[in-house]
């Protein structure tokens, strides 16, 4: 069979089609294009990974400004035409055939000599485990610029008493900057999702101004807490703490998780922590 008549091709050896499976989306929108890499703002020498880098939309201009690139990416039919791509821009790219969740950050970063940045457009389905995943590894990372659903950066970004805010504002907050950058219509990709994406800038606190102590209870607690939003924190955290303790983390048992700062969920979890409550 001739793959390239079964699967139609464009002029740079890009499937014409994106595949659904993949959550793919493919960047075009030159102008968008433009605001990314202005707020990316790469300089030479510094080891920027892109995940997802798709037909390359951001890793030519960007190769472009630093000559040098690592990418990784799932999709093997985008591994050739990125490649040649690349060369012909005069830049070095090294392509990293891997998902994602199966890469380690820090080890990449110790491979390239530092701490490393991190873009990309996600695939909106694994969004959430891929800035997890991200996050384990925060002291090798400067910071991250990810494209996502728009409703997603406003998730991330909200503040208590917010009805968008949750677990994953608390999550990332408690670690990161996190500041919405553009927003991005449907139009600007093909195939046009229905929905409008952001860029969202994420940077990592230095490990001296993160004040969890036990990341795994923080996030017990936070999961717990935000598991039933309706519920008060006395009766959704009553197999983890009690009233009093509740108190003497400056927060009221009938409150409701979205109105808790991020500040009080870290007084929480540090006090029951200290306590032995876990």
């Amino acid at each position: 069979m001739n793959t390239y008549r079964s699967n139609p091709r464009d002029a740079s050896g890009f499937l014409k089609q994106a595949k659904k499976q993949l959550g793919q989306n493919f960047l075009h929108e030159r102008g968008i294009i433009e605001k990314i890499v202005l707020a990316l703002s790469p300089k030479a020498n510094e080891r920027i990974v892109e995940i997802g880098p798709g037909q390359g939309a951001l890793t030519l201009p960007i190769l472009e400004k630093v000559g040098k690139l690592t990418a990784i990416e799932f999709d093997r039919d985008l591994i050739e035409p990125l490649t040649r791509a690349a060369h012909a821009s005069g830049g070095e790219l090294n392509l990293i055939h891997r998902d994602v969740l199966q890469v380690d950050f820090t080890a990449l970063a110790n491979t390239l000599g530092g701490p490393i940045r991190l873009i990309g457009n996600l695939p909106y389905n694994l969004s959430s485990p891929i800035l997890f995943h991200a996050l384990a590894h925060a002291p090798a990372i400067c910071d991250m610029h990810f494209m996502l659903q728009k409703e997603v950066v406003e998730r991330m970004a909200a503040s208590e008493g917010s009805k968008v805010y949750g677990r994953l504002s608390v999550m990332l907050q408690a670690y990161c900057q996190v500041t919405p950058l553009i927003t991005v219509p449907p139009g600007a990709f093909r195939p046009a999702p229905k929905v409008d994406s952001a860029v969202v800038r994420l940077v990592p606190l230095a490990p001296e101004a993160i004040q969890v102590q036990d990341r795994a209870h923080f996030a017990h607690i936070v999961r717990a807490a935000f598991a039933q939003r309706r519920k008060t924190l006395h009766n959704a955290l009553r197999d983890l703490c009690d009233d009093a303790h509740i108190r003497e983390a400056g927060l009221e048992p009938q409150m409701r998780a979205e109105q808790v700062p991020v500040a009080g969920f870290i007084r929480l979890a540090n006090q029951t922590c200290q306590n032995g409550l876990r």
